[in-house]
This record gives structure tokens, C-alpha cells and sequence, in this order.
């Protein structure tokens, strides 16, 4: 199973992130002074009359301001679930400007726009050092105002948003393979997510990172730095997370299943890794049909894990799977495909090895 590998670019290789990182570092000017291009009326065929009639106006200075934030806000909804990434991420730029712009740049409101866009640069756009620079730049506002809330609602908020930064700084950290890193900043997300969950009933609900999510980077995070039984632990609670909110056949297991067999391999608990990846196979052929490129991938899985278990007692096991796995790879795929003819290479390998051992008895 191959990861795709993650560009991790310099500061200056994004513009959008390093325009709103110095922005900070900008003179800066009362809100209430304060213009932006977001806000620019050229071109709009107001006089000057117009502006200064509007501005006689008994209104709040910081209604125009508050208005965007609010339709950016629901904008960047949308733009997710149309999947469309970088626009995303670019709104959530927006936010920020308009959260300093509206709050002020030491208030928590702007910590957490600021947090949300680290967490976007990480998930939608796949960057860890933009992530990082924005998450530590929210980190101590964050921690000064949790020591001084007023509310039980501001309290919930800034909780919600420590254990998205936290999980955001180490995923990151991850990313850039540094474990223990990853899995210190991971455990204090974990922690401020059970202190919301105790403090709230249901309040981690509505949080961006799932119980699963997080069990299953510290998993990983748990796995860089070779603590084994600590990952499968991790591994199994997200899979318990899973099962106990989508059932047991449903397609987010196959990963967690791939996963978790393969901590299982490293342990050298060759039969509870093949059964691992016998779940997997069964929810793919299932879902997807036995002629698919999932039931492939998870065939061509199981008959390696067959294979590296060593046992004369599953020699027919591995044969079977490479045909199944190279068959619907041909069929799906075609013949010349990188995948067929590397399932191939593999299975001829193993056939050559298993005749020489044969050959020795």
C-alpha cells in the first residue's frame, strides 16, 4: 500500500499564506480606520456624496465587517462540500483578515480563525508547514484566554479549537516525520477533547476532529516512534469508533483493517493480520463487487500476509488471492497497468521462492 508522497513547501512558496502571515507585521491601525480590498466600493457608481450620506448613518462602524465575516463563514461550507479546496482555503484567509479586522488581533476569535485556517492548510491543501506556522500562531492566545473565560460558551469554544490545533500541530509533525513531536502535540488534543466531553454533554459533537480521526493519528504517531501495542490500541479504538457509528460494513473500516494488519505483521501476529485483511477483503467485495480495484488491492494484501506468515498450511491461500487480485486488475484495469503487472512480478516471486524451498526439502 503506497502513500502518495506530500509537497512540503517553503513559507514563500504560497503567496495566499504569506500575505496573510505578515500581515500581522503591518503597521497597525485602529479597526474602525481600517479599509481592505474585501471592501473596495471602486467601480460601484457611488458619488461622494453617497459615501459621506452613509456615513452619517447612525450604524455600528463594525456592521459591514461582521456581516462578511458571517457570509464567509457559511461560504466556506459550501466550498467543502463541493470540494472545492483551494477557494477553501482562500475564504478562510478571508476569515481571518476579517477577524482581526473585527476583534482585534490578541482576541480569541481571531486565535480560532486562525486556527481553523491551519486546519484547513492541512487537510484541504495537504501543507504541513503552513499548518504549523498558523497553528503556533494561534497557541498562546488561545492558552491566556482559556485561563480567563467568562462564559461557559467561550469556554466550549476555545476547547473545540485547542483540540483542533493540537491535532492539526501533530499531524503536521507527522507529515514531516517527527514522532514524538507529533504524539506530544496529539495527546494534548486528546486531552482537551476529554475535558470537553466531560465538561459538555455532547459538546464534542460538533468538532471538526472526530474521535476517530484522533485516535488514529496517534496511532500513526504511536507507530513512527515504534511503540506497537500502543498503536494498536489506538487503532482498535478508532475502528470501535467506526463500527459503533456506521456499522460494520462500511467502507471507512478498509483502511483502519489495512492498518492495523499491518502493526499486526510487525508484531509478528501473522494469523490476526490475516484476518484483519479478511475483513477488509469481505466489506470490498461486498461494497464494491470482486471485480474492482478495491477487492484487487485487498487480495493482492491478503495473499502477501498469507505469504509472509511462512506456513506450508496456507500455500493454496496465497495462490488463489494473486489470481483473484491479478484478475480483477486486468479486468478493471487492463493488462499493461503498473498495478497488473506488479501484482504479477510479486506473485512470480513468490512462486520462485516457494519452488526453491520446495526444491530444498
Amino acid at each position: 500500500m503506497r502513500a502518495s508522497p506530500i509537497r512540503i513547501p517553503t513559507v514563500n512558496s504560497d503567496t495566499d499564506w504569506d500575505f496573510c502571515f505578515h500581515l500581522s507585521q503591518q503597521t497597525k491601525t485602529p479597526a474602525h480606520e481600517r479599509t481592505d480590498e474585501l471592501y473596495s466600493t471602486s467601480g460601484s457608481g457611488e458619488s461622494e456624496e453617497d459615501t459621506k450620506a452613509k456615513e452619517e448613518k447612525d450604524i455600528s462602524p463594525m456592521s459591514l465587517p461582521k456581516e462578511k465575516l458571517a457570509q464567509s463563514q457559511k461560504k466556506i461550507a459550501q466550498l467543502i462540500k463541493g470540494k472545492m479546496n483551494i477557494q477553501a482555503n482562500k475564504e478562510l484567509i478571508r476569515c481571518v483578515m476579517l477577524s482581526r479586522i473585527v476583534f482585534g488581533e490578541e482576541h480569541w476569535k481571531c486565535a480560532q480563525a486562525l486556527a481553523n485556517l491551519a486546519y484547513g492548510y492541512l487537510t484541504l491543501r495537504g501543507l504541513p508547514a503552513q499548518a504549523k506556522k498558523h497553528a503556533e500562531s494561534a497557541k498562546n492566545t488561545l492558552l491566556t484566554w482559556k485561563g480567563n473565560m467568562t462564559s461557559d460558551k467561550e469556554k466550549e469554544e476555545i476547547l473545540e479549537a485547542l483540540v483542533m490545533l493540537y491535532y492539526t500541530l501533530g499531524v503536521a509533525w507527522l507529515l514531516q516525520h517527527h514522532g514524538r513531536e507529533a504524539y506530544f502535540n496529539l495527546q494534548r488534543s486528546e486531552r482537551n477533547m476529554k475535558e470537553l466531553k466531560e465538561s459538555y454533554k455532547g459538546g464534542a459533537g460538533g468538532l471538526r476532529v472526530s474521535e476517530k480521526d484522533l485516535a488514529v493519528a496517534l496511532g500513526r504517531a504511536s507507530l513512527a516512534n515504534g511503540w506497537l501495542n500502543l498503536a494498536l490500541t489506538y487503532f482498535e479504538k478508532a475502528i470501535g469508533n467506526v463500527i459503533a457509528a456506521k456499522g460494520a460494513r462500511t467502507s471507512g473500516l478498509v483502511s483502519l483493517y489495512k492498518e492495523i494488519a499491518q502493526i499486526e505483521q510487525l508484531r509478528r501476529n501473522h494469523d490476526q493480520a490475516i484476518q484483519y485483511l479478511q475483513q477488509a477483503h469481505s466489506i470490498c467485495v461486498s461494497l464494491f463487487t470482486e471485480v474492482s480495484t478495491q477487492a484487487a488491492e485487498a487480495s493482492a494484501l491478503l495473499a502477501k500476509a498469507y505469504a509472509v506468515s511462512g506456513e506450508a498450511q496456507y500455500r493454496d491461500a496465497v495462490e488463489i488471492y494473486f489470481l483473484k487480485s491479478i484478475t480483477a486488475y486486468q479486468t478493471t484495469l487492463g493488462p499493461e497497468d503498473y498495478e497488473t503487472l506488479n501484482t504479477v512480478e510479486e506473485f512470480c516471486k513468490w512462486l520462485i521462492q516457494n519452488g526453491e524451498k520446495q526444491g530444498e526439502k
